[in-house]
């Protein structure tokens, strides 16, 4: 019998792959961006840029799949938002580590690895949305039936 929270985890897979396919589109896409405004230095700029957001849209849906499982498959349940809003505060911090790094590395254009994040973070928003409105899942289980 196929649950909510296996569909919520299909959606979320779903989610990660296009997502994936987005950020590897965008690191070629500012690689050869940055390789014709910095040459090599621009490349890893952009390749870095995009990493750090596959990371953090990865974070993302390691939360809410741990967060399902932790709570038992509870959307409301307490121990689920503690988790998704525990790994929003982890990359809260990350996210400022990473910035302050970057900003201090001297082979990385701050601005190609910026740029490349943003576009990464649109593209992560993107494909959860494309997910989610996919899915397919049901506002009520129809338990015994």
């Amino acid at each position: 019998m196929t649950t909510t929270v296996n569909l919520a985890a299909k959606a979320i897979r779903t989610s990660v792959v296009f997502g994936a396919i987005a950020t590897a589109g965008i690191a070629v896409v500012g690689g050869l961006v940055g390789f014709v405004l910095e040459g090599w230095v621009g490349v890893l700029s952009a390749l870095l840029g995009s990493t750090v957001a596959f990371l953090f849209m990865g974070v993302t849906a390691l939360s809410i799949t741990l967060g399902l499982k932790f709570s038992g498959g509870s959307l409301i349940s307490g121990v689920f938002f503690g988790t998704v809003l525990g790994a929003w505060l982890l990359k809260f911090v990350l996210f400022l580590g990473a910035v302050f790094i970057i900003r201090n590395v001297a082979d990385i254009n701050p601005a190609i690895a910026f740029i490349c994040v943003i576009f990464a973070v649109i593209a992560a928003l993107i494909s959860d949305v494309v997910a989610v409105s996919r899915a397919r899942i049901p506002v009520v289980d129809m338990v015994g039936s």
